[in-house]
């Protein structure tokens, strides 16, 4: 059944930039409260300011919490005060918009001898992949996640191709599509979905700090069949539609929102 999300409470991890600040700013327009996480420099607050007040321009409530989202600090601090904000009706809609990690080769490359370390390796895969089943956990053990709640999990092309210095970043996605069909079996009695969208090639600032982005973008555009990259309007819709009903019978899948550019 379709229903609304107008005064539920949205939260996004990764809200100040990208998918989850176009996220953010939709979800707004529908009406739902935001709860942001983001990680920046006080150089981007602004920016971050900014946003806040368009998003309470909406007319919703809105709290923006700079920290470290992969942190288990994190949240212990901000899952009480999710359920202070929230109260009997939890966290209607949750996106993983994380995109934190390292872009070095797994060996030396000519003119750069520089690699991933275990450590780099080990926090790529926490922040991007494996810090989903944390907060997950964290809302579910907290009474947040109420039956007809949503998840959903950013991924990309990379969870199955390889391109340079992606490596550390594509075994994040990949464990990432993994939590996702564990997640959604484990949260089925529960009546909550959990999702992964891959979006196609999209300038974000995530995207911009791959080497070679340039080329891959010219590439994107011109096979696109739309003829066009995808941009973060485009993943931000998709939310806002795939929020817009209480069943959770669509799960545990990773869905393609490129404009047909996978197919070519």
């Amino acid at each position: 059944m379709l229903t609304s999300v107008k005064g539920s409470w949205c939260l996004i991890l990764g809200a100040s930039s990208g998918m989850g600040r176009a996220t953010a700013l939709a979800m707004a327009k529908d009406g739902a409260n935001i709860f942001g996480v983001h990680f920046g420099t006080a150089a981007q607050q602004e920016e971050v300011d900014e946003l806040v007040e368009e998003l309470r321009a909406t007319g919703v409530q809105v709290s923006f919490h700079n920290c470290n989202a992969a942190s288990k600090q994190t949240r212990a601090e901000l899952v009480p005060l999710l359920a202070e904000l929230t109260g009997p009706g939890g966290v209607r809609v949750l996106l993983h918009s994380l995109a934190f990690g390292s872009l070095l080769p797994f060996l030396p490359q000519h003119g750069q001898e520089d690699v991933i370390t275990p450590r780099q390796m080990d926090m790529t895969v926490d922040v991007m992949g494996h810090s989903l089943v944390y907060w997950v956990r964290d809302l579910y053990v907290a009474g947040l996640l109420p039956r007809g709640a949503k998840v959903f999990a950013l991924t990309s092309r990379g969870d199955g191709r390889v391109m340079p210095s992606y490596g550390a970043v594509s075994a994040a996605k990949s464990a990432l599509a993994s939590h996702v069909r564990q997640l959604a079996v484990e949260l089925a009695p529960s009546g909550v979905s959990v999702n992964a969208l891959r979006a196609g090639l999209t300038l974000t600032p995530a995207l911009l700090r791959i080497p070679g982005s340039d080329g891959l973008a010219e590439h994107a555009s011109k096979s696109n069949p739309h003829g066009r990259l995808t941009v973060p309007e485009d993943v931000a819709e998709a939310v806002v539609m795939l929020s817009a009903t209480d069943s959770s019978w669509m799960t545990g899948n990773v869905i393609d929102v490129d404009g047909g550019e996978g197919l070519v």
